[in-house]
């Protein structure tokens, strides 16, 4: 079976002096100057309750907590070990090691300190955020799999990748290279599911554009929370079957059960759970009150 051939990419974007700029970084930088970019197209309509001031303060809110929320969560959920050994990796963030999950915490709370300073309904704030970060969610993973981590499972299929060591540049190599000591697997050779970028799709594109859709039109108020958080995390959930986990966290259930999973449940059960609240009509807002965000833009 033919395989994809995994491309020989330098991590590092460029290079200047000391300075290095990464794929990883430019994708967080992207995400968020898409999601910017994108809240403020909504804010531009009449009736959508935001100024651009407003949209400016949100973002930097988020993108600050995000952050730090999602270190916290990386060295919480997965990273404690090597923190603890090497207390300076903590700051280590060009390397990765940043967690969804404590991101999205991060991003919360940096949404409700920007409803209380700004006197906005928390509701609206999380409502008019749903469809924000799925362009970002999709660069980061493609960074991930620039950076040769996060793999798949091994496979035979015809959309798997073929990883050759010694045919990557090396910071890549070096995790082709670890993987194979994990699968025992010699000469370095393998076929895997790029499982970073089943994510970078199933989690961030395909949430944006049905979220985006969604919130086109007036919808009950926790609607657009409730689907994103439904559809990240069972996204999350399914891709987590053809993930290799992480070495410090194997699976806990016989053989599946990924710390990825236990962090999705609660997402699916509180998406659901949102989602009914919307719909028998307890989120609804009153008749005369505009929609929670606003209609979408017509070319």
């Amino acid at each position: 079976m033919i395989m994809i051939p995994y491309p020989d990419i330098d991590p590092v974007l460029l290079s200047l002096g000391p300075l290095q700029i990464r794929w990883y970084g430019v994708a967080y930088v992207a995400g968020f100057s898409i999601a910017w970019a994108l809240a403020k197209r909504r804010a531009a309509i009449s009736n959508s309750r935001w100024t651009a001031k407003q949209v400016d303060d949100l973002i930097f809110f988020c993108a600050i907590s995000a952050i730090i929320g999602g270190r916290l969560g990386w060295v919480l959920f997965y990273g404690m070990e090597r923190v603890l050994s090497e207390p300076i990796r903590l700051f280590y963030v060009w390397e990765g090691g940043m967690s969804f999950h404590g991101g999205l915490l991060g991003a919360l709370s940096g949404a409700t300190w920007f409803a209380s300073k700004h006197g906005k309904p928390i509701v609206d704030v999380f409502d008019f955020m749903a469809p924000l970060p799925g362009m970002g969610i999709l660069a980061v993973r493609v960074a991930n799999f620039i950076n040769a981590e996060l793999w798949g499972k091994p496979t035979s299929m015809a959309i798997g990748f073929r990883l050759v060591a010694s045919k990557l540049h090396e910071s890549q190599a070096m995790q082709v290279r670890d993987l194979c000591s994990r699968l025992g697997v010699t000469p370095c050779e393998l076929s895997l599911h790029a499982s970073q970028l089943y994510e970078g799709v199933l989690e961030g594109l395909l949430p944006f554009l049905v979220v985006w859709r969604l919130t086109s039109r007036p919808v009950p108020q926790l609607a657009p929370s409730g689907l994103f958080l439904l559809m990240y995390g069972l996204a999350r959930f399914a891709v987590e079957f053809v993930r290799i986990p992480d070495a410090n966290r194997p699976y806990f259930l016989d053989g599946w059960g990924t710390m990825g999973q236990l962090l999705s449940a609660p997402l699916i059960a509180v998406g659901v759970s949102l989602l009914c609240i919307a719909y028998r009509g307890q989120g609804r807002l009153p008749p005369t009150q505009p929609p929670t965000v606003a209609p979408a833009m017509r070319k």
